[in-house]
């Protein structure tokens, strides 16, 4: 049984009244709940009011969830709406980093390849490369920084950032695409790569 069938099958239980199953979801996907609304949410402690009142509206919402997409696709969907709304009722704008987390920044430091061939060199060239990403990320408006996030650093598919941030395909390929230019454009300079030059 996979993912997405495992997922349905603890929908169903929910739906029928099962109120543990719910329980399972929400410890499957509250770590990586947290993670996109934390992009979105800078306040760790308000990100986590975000993402729990997410899992209610999920919760809430759920006797109508048919199935047509994947259970983390369709909370996802829930995850971001949340945090824009909640961003917009108190007056702020989405975030403007894609910074690390501290326990992914912590396993990188863990392994033996990285330190046998970092060089200070190299450290200081990774160290640029990754504030000039995150800085183009920055400057991207809303729409492209979301797309690119949810396809670069969550690993979502076209099809399931379409129905996450409730667009067409068309429109999900060309966010990322232009997203993707323009973190290029900034990054030529420091790798020294011809305009022409596809990444």
């Amino acid at each position: 049984m996979g993912d997405r069938e495992a997922d349905q099958a603890l929908v169903e239980r929910v739906q029928a009244g099962d109120k543990q199953a719910y329980g399972l979801l929400v410890a499957k996907y509250q770590r990586k709940l947290l993670r996109l609304v934390s992009r979105l949410v800078r306040d760790s402690a308000e990100a986590e009011d975000v993402a729990q009142e997410t899992f209610i509206k999920a919760y809430r919402a759920l006797p109508g969830f048919r199935g047509d997409s994947a259970f983390y696709t369709w909370l996802y969907r829930i995850g971001v709406n949340t945090a824009k709304n909640w961003l917009v009722a108190n007056g702020r704008r989405a975030p403007t980093s894609t910074e690390l987390d501290n326990e992914e920044a912590e396993n990188y430091g863990e392994s033996d390849l990285l330190r046998d061939t970092d060089t200070p060199e190299r450290l200081l060239m990774t160290k640029q490369i990754g504030e000039t990403v995150n800085g183009a990320m920055a400057d991207l408006p809303e729409e492209l920084r979301t797309a690119i996030s949810l396809r670069e650093i969550d690993g979502l598919s076209y099809e399931e950032i379409a129905q996450v941030m409730e667009c067409p395909i068309g429109t999900v390929r060309s966010r990322i695409f232009r997203a993707r230019e323009a973190i290029a454009v900034k990054l030529r300079p420091l790798l020294d790569t011809s305009p022409d030059r596809r990444w």
